[in-house]
This record gives structure tokens, C-alpha cells and sequence, in this order.
């Protein structure tokens, strides 16, 4: 998978940008939706370049999206 590295930043700059865009205009609950595989990305990114502050924010941040997408489902 390291080999599409750079095709997978600019997926992730895409997912991204997508998040930020719902966000501003209020598409609940696509913001999370979008920034879900985004941190995941992230957090291979960070494994492959052993990089353990990012790799941890990271995992912080996805299960939060995860906690929010699924309360999101449940609620609504």
C-alpha cells in the first residue's frame, strides 16, 4: 500500500477539503462522515513513517467520529 502513497494524501486532501465544505455548510452528518477515512489515512501515514503523535491524534480523533456517526444514526 506505501506504493499509492501519494494517490492516498491526495485522497485524503480530497476527504479533507469535502469535510470542510459540509461543515461550512451545515451537511450534518457528512462532516464526519468525510474526515473518518481522512484520519485513517492518516493514521497509516503515520505508522509507515513512525510518526506516534500524529498516529495517536489521529486514533483520538476517528474514534470520535466513529462515537458521533453512530449517535448521529441512533438519535436521529
Amino acid at each position: 500500500m506505501s506504493r499509492f502513497e501519494q494517490e492516498l494524501k491526495w485522497l485524503a486532501f480530497a476527504l479533507g477539503i469535502g469535510s470542510t465544505i459540509a461543515l461550512v455548510q451545515n451537511w450534518h452528518p457528512w462532516p464526519m462522515i468525510l474526515s473518518l477515512p481522512f484520519c485513517l489515512l492518516w493514521i497509516y501515514f503515520a505508522w509507515l513513517h513512525r510518526e506516534p503523535q500524529l498516529k495517536y491524534i489521529n486514533i483520538v480523533f476517528a474514534g470520535l467520529y466513529i462515537y458521533g456517526i453512530t449517535r448521529y444514526f441512533l438519535v436521529a
